[in-house]
């Protein structure tokens, strides 16, 4: 019942109107007002951000801050994967043989997330790991590991939230939310699916590295609202590494796998 509940309030809500309203209300002018609420309400660090406060033109300018190049420090070790967004790990483990993985106890499928069955039987019986980022974190995006762009391209158009009521009640929003696709060459002949989830009623990923050569730590993109990254991994590719727990805080630059 509160399941449906929730979807039928969100349907109601999720509109091109109101996703309209949202970005006007962010990038308006007179929003740069509300930074300060903002930053007092989820407690930001504004040490290591590159701007003074002064300096935003708008709350949306400020929720896709950069930060100083030293804030984040990437791990050089060239066969380590390194989280591409400041985020919390919402998920990871095994995807099963039928090509499904589990976040919040619902069966996501493979063919579902990245639209076509052939690309989704890469992965069988690899691994998966979902980023979660809240409105208080650093929303750029950055590449994993140093890696050539095999494809890239969109799915979905709605964007329903990611956070915990939308992953326990939503429908299915990492698979059907409007995202953006990235696959990748990586060394050792692996491929990697790099998928970044909008949310929040806003399709808001926008890709800023489109050359095919990624590099490990280099920006490749921003969310403009709280979002998710799913990463996807072969068949005995990668071992997670020790400070990968579910729902423990990971920064971007972190390692978080090692391949194998």
């Amino acid at each position: 019942m509160k399941e449906k509940l929730y979807q039928r309030l969100i349907e109601l809500t999720n509109g091109k109107q109101s996703s309209h309203l949202l970005q006007s209300i962010a990038k308006a002018k007179w929003s740069k007002r509300m930074i300060p609420s903002y930053m007092k309400v989820y407690d930001i660090n504004l040490e290591e951000v590159s701007k003074k406060r002064q300096q935003f033109s708008s709350l949306h300018d400020f929720f896709t801050r950069e930060l100083l190049e030293t804030a984040r420090p990437i791990e050089q070790n060239p066969t380590t994967y390194v989280s591409p967004v400041d985020a919390k790990v919402e998920s990871f483990g095994r995807i099963e043989w039928d090509m499904t993985f589990l976040v919040k106890g619902k069966p996501y499928a493979l063919q579902d997330l990245l639209g076509n069955s052939e690309r989704a039987a890469q992965y069988a019986d690899g691994h998966f790991i979902v980023f979660y980022l809240s409105p208080a974190d650093y929303h750029r995006i950055h590449s994993p590991i140093d890696g050539r762009v095999l494809r890239q391209y969109t799915l979905g158009q709605k964007s329903y939230p990611v956070n915990q009521l939308g992953l326990s009640y939503g429908k299915k929003p990492i698979s059907h939310n409007y995202r953006s696709v990235t696959e990748l060459k990586v060394a050792n002949d692996q491929q990697v699916a790099f998928i970044k989830v909008g949310a929040t009623f806003v399709n808001s990923i926008v890709l800023t590295n489109t050359t095919t050569q990624w590099r490990k730590g280099d920006e490749v993109g921003y969310f403009s609202f709280g979002s998710t990254v799913v990463m996807l991994f072969e068949k005995d590719a990668i071992k997670f590494t020790d400070n990968v727990v579910q729902g423990s805080p990971i920064r971007m630059g972190e390692a978080f796998a090692n391949m194998l």
